[in-house]
């Protein structure tokens, strides 16, 4: 699985990329510049971006436009981008064309490897990872003013966090040490209350759930 890697700080890109190479990843560029990731993502056509946010020059969301512009050139190109801290837009701006293969973490994420490593994997395959601070943010944002969000029971409130942040009803079952099925009816019933689609498939509904409670209905 070739990796193009976009981080300004020598240090966690070296890190990242030892990281990667220790789990079986390809590196086929690792760029500290918006104007070399532009290059890198055009040229080298890679199978997933991990992308710093900010970058030089500007320094703001070189990265992300620099990743938003691949995927347009290349529909459904993997992105998986790196912040220091939790901006709603960014989230929204990665979801916006409905296509899957995104992801948000935070940089604080990096240091536990088996998570990380698991959310480049997932995004690579098509799927969604989102940080849980990014789903608790949109949570807590919408709960004061939208009905159907708060007639979430707490246990529907939590697989509803673990859904969004891409896990599996199996993932969801294992993380809260109960039956699959019994999560399957969670599920139900969080798209019965938020008049969403029932849907098996779990980058589809993660899309849903994250563009209602980011856009409302």
């Amino acid at each position: 699985m070739r990796v193009v890697l976009a981080e300004d700080l020598f240090l966690l890109r070296d890190g990242l990329v030892r990281l990667l190479e220790a789990h079986g990843f390809e590196i086929a560029a690792a760029v500290e510049s918006g104007p070399e990731l532009a290059r890198a993502l055009a040229e080298l056509e890679p199978d997933v971006a991990v992308v710093d946010v900010r970058l030089p020059p500007t320094h703001t969301d070189e990265g992300l436009q620099c990743a938003l512009d691949a995927r347009r050139e290349r529909p459904g190109l993997p992105v998986l981008v790196l912040s220091q801290h939790v901006e709603q837009l960014y989230a929204r701006e990665l979801l916006a064309d409905g296509s899957g293969g995104v992801g948000y973490l935070l940089k604080d994420r990096v240091f536990d490897a088996e998570q990380f490593v698991d959310a480049v994997r997932r995004v690579a395959q098509g799927g969604t990872a989102m940080d849980p601070q990014v789903i608790q943010q949109l949570l807590a944002r919408r709960s004061g003013d939208d009905r159907p969000l708060a007639r979430l029971t707490p246990r529907e409130r939590e697989v509803l966090e673990l859904m969004a942040q891409g896990r599996t009803n199996a993932a969801i079952a294992a993380r809260l040490v109960v039956t699959e099925r019994a999560i399957a009816k969670h599920t139900a019933n969080i798209f019965a209350k938020l008049g969403l689609e029932v849907s098996d498939d779990d980058n589809r509904r993660v899309l849903a759930v994250l563009a209602y409670l980011d856009h409302g209905r």
